[in-house]
């Protein structure tokens, strides 16, 4: 993925023999030391990658009149420069789809430290510029540190409920379960007209719940299903343990 940098020296090449007179070329090379009078122009980068971006010209390149006979050429290279910084923004966006702009942009009198380093020729000539790039992407700040959380104690047993002495006696005794499916009131003679194949509907939908009764009261509702080849329930409504009772009250 490209890189601030990368789209500068793409943008300045191109804008350097388009604007400058005699056409010059941009052309990366060893770093050499300035002269005196050096000086240069820093872009302040905002966005989603930020930082300051310098560049540093050789104080010949005042000598001709590259951007134009007449003009104040320090004037024409810090429009330029502003230029090239703008477009290399445009540019990062193109490739990358990284969103940025130039903030703050200011003459400076050099740097202590340089990027890269190019020359810029125009048929005999060739002038030193230097590039300073300290554009990145923003750090991402972490998120606080979380304390970790003492552990809870679990929740206490919940308490049976306790049972009368009475009750008690009854816990063994076995009762005769039952399901049903539905019911039907039938007259008398259409009992008896009853032969195989009849089916008699009940007052029960396929998708309703049957019914597990103990004695003559319901004390569940739930689902039929199959438990190695045998009818079972899967209980989802269980009454109340008060109704419940009442099934065994014939036994009192």
């Amino acid at each position: 993925m490209k890189s601030y940098l990368e789209c500068w020296i793409g943008v300045a090449a191109t804008l350097f023999s388009q604007a400058l007179a005699g056409e010059p070329k941009l052309e990366e090379s060893l770093p050499k030391p300035m002269g005196p009078g050096a000086f240069g122009f820093a872009a302040t980068i905002e966005g989603d990658e930020e930082g300051r971006f310098s560049v540093i010209l050789d104080p010949a390149v005042l000598e001709s009149p590259l951007v134009g006979e007449g003009v104040d050429q320090k004037a024409g290279w810090s429009e330029i420069l502003k230029e090239a910084a703008d477009a290399a923004a445009g540019e990062l966006l193109a490739k990358t789809g990284k969103k940025c702009r130039v903030g703050k942009f200011e003459e400076i009198a050099g740097e202590s430290k340089v990027s890269c380093s190019f020359q810029l020729k125009s048929g005999e000539r060739a002038w030193t510029v230097l590039v300073r790039d300290e554009v990145r992407a923003p750090k991402l700040t972490p998120p606080p540190a979380v304390s970790p959380r003492a552990p809870q104690p679990a929740p206490p047993p919940a308490k049976l409920p306790v049972l009368s002495a009475g009750l008690e006696l009854l816990l063994d005794v076995e009762l005769e379960a039952a399901l049903r499916f539905g019911c039907k009131e039938l007259p008398l003679g259409e009992i008896l007209d009853l032969g195989p194949g009849d089916v008699v509907q009940l007052d029960r939908n396929v998708v309703d719940p049957v019914d597990l009764i103990v004695g003559d009261k319901i004390v569940a509702r739930g689902e039929v299903v199959l438990v190695d080849g045998n009818f079972g329930l899967r209980v989802t409504e269980v009454a109340a343990p008060k109704k419940r009772l009442e099934s065994i009250r014939c036994l009192f």
